[in-house]
């Protein structure tokens, strides 16, 4: 079983959240929290695999917790459910670490899907949330002055790495991206495996987020 802590301080939010995780015979939620502290004390309480947290908490904030959780819960991997008021909090989240980034209105199925990735190790990152985090971010001052840092990180890709990249960019999936190179999903995979690894990224919002800094 994945034992899975929800992390939010809207009682409504977490009944949701159980009760779609709840629906799968693999997935056990065993604890809840209503703020970020709470989330790492009962992450350690109950030795869990899965924490999702939400950014805005009072106490201590989902940011704050998912640095923070490696020292209560060294094993538990991390989800972060956010609604993309804030870019820069967006950035935070991206570049702290955490297993997924999922929208909460997520659909169920997509939920149930991140929870078991994130057990696994993998991170979890919808087309959706990929494509709202860069179009955000993209917009913020900062973006330009990314830009030549960003440059010189994607020097070392081939022109096709580049193509696989900025397909990410637009927030593509391996499947989507496939068939817009004529490429099957498990060749985009390798792609993307390779991309990640030269650009020294944990995940595929990262390398987006460089692809289109790149463009600025």
């Amino acid at each position: 079983m994945i034992r899975v802590l929800v992390a939010d301080d809207e009682p409504l939010i977490r009944a949701g959240i159980r009760m779609i995780l709840t629906s799968a015979e693999d997935i056990d939620v065993v604890a809840e929290a209503a703020d970020g502290q709470q989330a790492l004390e009962l992450a350690r309480e109950h030795a869990v695999d899965v924490v999702l947290l939400d950014i805005q908490m009072p106490v201590l904030d989902g940011l704050t917790a998912l640095a923070e959780l490696p020292r209560y819960a060294p094993a538990a991997k991390a989800l972060v459910l956010t609604t993309f008021g804030e870019p820069e909090n967006v950035l935070r989240a991206v570049t702290s670490g955490g297993a997924g980034f999922l929208l909460k209105d997520t659909a169920p199925a997509e939920l149930i899907l991140a929870v078991r990735a994130a057990a696994r190790g993998h991170a979890f990152l919808s087309p959706a949330a990929t494509r709202h985090i860069v179009d955000s971010l993209a917009a913020t001052p900062a973006a330009g002055a990314r830009g030549e840092a960003a440059r010189r990180r994607l020097a070392p890709l081939s022109p096709r790495e580049r193509e696989v990249l900025d397909l990410l960019g637009e927030g593509l999936s391996n499947a989507d991206a496939g068939a817009r190179l004529h490429m099957s999903e498990a060749t985009v995979k390798t792609y993307v495996s390779r991309i990640l690894a030269k650009l020294r990224c944990d995940n595929r919002v990262q390398a987006a987020l460089l692809a289109r800094d790149a463009l600025s």
